[in-house]
């Protein structure tokens, strides 16, 4: 069965109505290209209607900037007279937002695979279930998970206007990197406390905290599962974390380098490859894995270079890619090593898998799923062999580097053969269109970099 196809029944919303009363308005949302969700406040009344007829969105939906203009040229406009198109809600994904002051509940949406068109093709959600038919029509059942950083910044930002730590329960900002520290955990209990609470209502698989690299950063790793149903998971995850800071009087940041001192956010992805009994089919003794495993990961570094603009979509994501920083820039592998980009961690057998490394936290997490997917279908077909692991410091060992600038990257989708194959023409065309008119509208700002470096200099 085809997960593009696959909607809730109304049955699920009668049953929600009845057990909460309380609830008159509902959030219904859908993620765009740039991963920001968009829709509609509804009301009680119309909730029914949307689980059996769908609920109309302007094609204009899925073409919106991360700054949520028009992009003419995408083609979802003014050439389409911006038409209706149906988007229909997922199972599970009605749920309640125990964070709001009104009783208020979210349902998410998917854009029909007939009934969406002209916009679905632009619909990130079910370009990631294309991909995944594709692997389960060859037997291969994808598993993955993610690791998302955040900072948590202070609602009001410092007397330069830059965003600042959050105070802790002390009063303090925190001011040192204590990685792995308890202590900035403890800080921050109440956040914690309410967002694990949020996730266990929404039954979102939030596992490990961990305090991260920089004062306020802190990382929250998600529990693996099939890998439409986990990019679910991150995509709510992340509107979780938002509400949940938002409540207790602070911001929390995904964006990839909030600060050029101190470390950037990355969101890993793991995934691995099962059969329909849900066997791991990477699984060996062998730390690096099953034939399979390599088969993959040359697919992935074979991908590598053409898909950073969805691992890696904005300006700012470039400027997390530093030496021995953690966030790789060499299209290389290795075993339990992370000066890698693709890191198979240590571990029993029975859990071996590929670490991806390079992704921002500000990518959209069904893209960058899409992408890494495509890269392992690929390498399984062709039996790529992607060379002797790294071993040692991955950053001096350096023989080619992936694209570290936003244009780069963006001419590097727009020339691939291969993404035009895998991801097709029609998302492609309005997936570039969106970010040239980013990167148009970022490069025509002046601001404070350009007076300091120019203003009496040039």
């Amino acid at each position: 069965m085809s997960f593009a196809n696959t909607f809730a029944d109304e049955q699920e919303a009668l049953n929600f109505l009845e057990q909460n009363p309380d609830i008159d308005l509902f959030e219904l949302f859908i993620v765009d290209a740039a991963g920001v969700p968009r829709g509609k406040l509804l009301h009680r009344e119309e909730l029914l209607a949307v689980y059996r007829s769908g609920r109309p969105l302007p094609s204009a939906i899925m073409n919106l900037t991360i700054n949520g203009d028009d992009t003419e040229d995408s083609g979802l406009v003014w050439d389409v007279g911006d038409i209706d198109c149906r988007a229909y809600p997922l199972p599970g994904s009605l749920v309640r937002l125990p964070w709001r002051k009104m009783p208020t509940a979210a349902v998410q949406v998917q854009m029909h695979p007939v009934e969406g068109l002209p916009a679905g093709v632009a619909d990130p959600r079910q370009l990631l279930a294309r991909i995944i038919d594709g692997l389960q029509a060859d037997g291969l059942y994808p598993v993955m998970a993610c690791e998302l950083e955040f900072y948590l910044f202070d609602a009001k930002r410092d007397a330069k206007g830059r965003p600042q730590p959050a105070l802790d329960l002390d009063g303090d900002r925190p001011r040192t990197t204590q990685v792995y520290g308890l202590r900035e955990l403890e800080q921050i209990e109440p956040f914690l406390k309410d967002l694990y609470d949020a996730c266990r209502e929404q039954k979102i698989p939030v596992r490990t905290a961990i305090s991260e690299y920089a004062p306020g950063q802190v990382e929250i790793t998600l529990e693996h599962g099939p890998a439409l149903e986990a990019m679910d998971h991150a995509v709510r995850y992340k509107r979780i974390v938002k509400g949940v800071a938002a409540a207790h009087g602070m911001n929390a940041c995904f964006m990839a380098k909030p600060f050029a001192e101190i470390a950037g956010s990355g969101m890993h992805m793991h995934v691995s490859l099962a059969d329909k009994d849900g066997v791991n089919l990477f699984a060996s003794e062998d730390k690096a894995g099953t034939p399979l495993l390599r088969e993959a990961v040359g697919g992935m570094l074979h991908g590598l270079l053409d898909s950073m603009l969805l691992f890696c979509p904005n300006a700012n994501s470039y400027r997390r890619f530093q030496a021995n920083s953690y966030a790789p820039f060499t299209p290389t592998w290795g075993v339990d090593n992370r000066t890698v980009s693709l890191r198979v961690p240590g571990g029993p057998a029975y859990s071996r898998h590929v670490e991806h490394r390079v992704c921002g936290a500000d990518a959209n997490p069904y893209l960058a799923a899409a992408a890494i997917l495509a890269g392992c279908h690929h390498g399984v077909r062709e039996k790529l062999d992607p060379g002797a692991p790294v071993e040692g410091n991955g950053y001096a060992q350096a023989t080619a580097l992936l694209p570290t600038d936003w244009l780069s990257a963006l001419n590097a989708l727009d020339r691939s053969d291969w993404a035009k194959d895998v991801f097709g023409a029609k998302f492609l065309k309005v997936f570039m269109a969106i970010k040239r008119a980013e990167y148009r509208q970022f490069m025509s700002e002046v601001g404070e970099q350009d007076w300091r470096w120019y203003l009496n200099q040039a």
